[in-house]
């Protein structure tokens, strides 16, 4: 495997955790592996096209599971705490990512290899959020079980009527401890994959040494701060639908092909996209191409199976600087 050279293009994919399992009725690893493999097809027709790649994923659905089964294992083991679940899902995750790439490799005859870095995000500890905490983990429960896990510690909040969850802060992030060895692992051209579930929130203490919170990053905002800190061509997030719409799933929907960054506020401030959903990824789109160097920087929003056709610019919706 040679270095690739300067001129070849970067990309960093944000893979959804929730594109990892496409049917909630069968959510089980064999499931997440048809889907992982899938993704991966997609992610090597990148690569065959020249483009140097760094995948970043959701693990939101995966985070539940391990809560769930230290609920249920409570009774034998001790629990795993929320920061080695982030850990246990980069770890996890990056595996299937990177069998799956590598056998696509194999079938291309393409002389790549992907490999998996374990990823910490800086954070500040007087961040707002810890003080606020509104980021849903887990799954939904009635008001009672909800108001036992109160007396561990937990805070918790009804969830717009479907139920009772926890939640815990969303700092924002600030840098990425492991950058560096990112940024190099592209230059000696491996595939990576990184920042997982927006990458294990730490703080610095009164000794410089780095300490985990009790924290989730929104993987959206870790993923544009990494596209942006290494210099990344494009920053393309791949979801649930084909194209952005305003007036989503209404008889007026209409599809965006393209947007600048001021039409994007503006359809933001109008209330388009939800704040659980599309807000998150179209923030993260302008934040990419405010802190980016690159005088072409873009970003595009698209689902898995049309990664290709989107970077052809026949569907997805690419967001562009303004002017441009």
């Amino acid at each position: 495997m040679g270095t690739v050279t300067k001129q070849a293009p970067v990309a960093v994919v944000a893979i959804g955790g929730n594109s990892l399992i496409t049917d909630n009725k069968n959510p089980g690893v064999p499931h997440q592996w048809d889907a992982v493999r899938e993704t991966a097809s997609y992610v090597a027709e990148m690569v065959a096209e020249g483009w140097s790649v760094v995948i970043t994923h959701g693990n939101g659905p995966q985070v539940g599971f391990i809560l769930r089964r230290n609920e249920l294992a409570s009774p034998e083991v001790h629990p795993t705490p929320l920061d080695l679940i982030v850990a246990d899902t980069q770890g996890s995750i990056g595996f299937m990512l990177q069998q799956a790439l590598s056998n696509e490799f194999h079938r291309r005859a393409i002389e790549r290899q992907c490999i998996t870095l374990v990823t910490q995000v800086l954070v500040d500890a007087d961040d707002p959020a810890f003080a606020s905490p509104n980021k849903p983990i887990g799954g939904f429960m009635d008001e009672a079980s909800a108001r036992n896990f109160e007396k561990d510690g937990w805070q918790v909040v009804e969830d717009a009527g479907r139920g009772w969850r926890r939640v815990v802060a969303s700092p924002e992030p600030y840098a990425i401890v492991e950058e560096k060895a990112i940024e190099q692992a592209v230059q000696l051209g491996w595939i990576v994959v990184a920042v997982g579930g927006g990458g294990i929130p730490v703080v610095r203490n009164s000794k410089g040494e780095l300490r985990s919170v009790y924290a989730v990053i929104d993987k959206d905002r870790a993923s544009s701060l990494l596209a942006s800190r290494i210099d990344a061509d494009l920053f393309l997030i791949s979801t649930g639908v084909e194209q952005v719409a305003l007036h989503f799933g209404k008889p007026n929907q209409t599809l965006l092909h393209r947007m600048t960054e001021a039409e994007a506020e503006r359809y933001m401030a109008e209330g388009h996209f939800a704040p659980g959903s599309m807000k998150p990824k179209i923030e993260a789109c302008i934040r990419y191409l405010r802190q980016s160097t690159k005088p072409h920087a873009a970003a595009i929003i698209t689902n898995p199976a049309n990664l290709g056709r989107a970077l052809r610019g026949e569907t997805g919706t690419r967001i562009v600087r303004n002017g441009e």
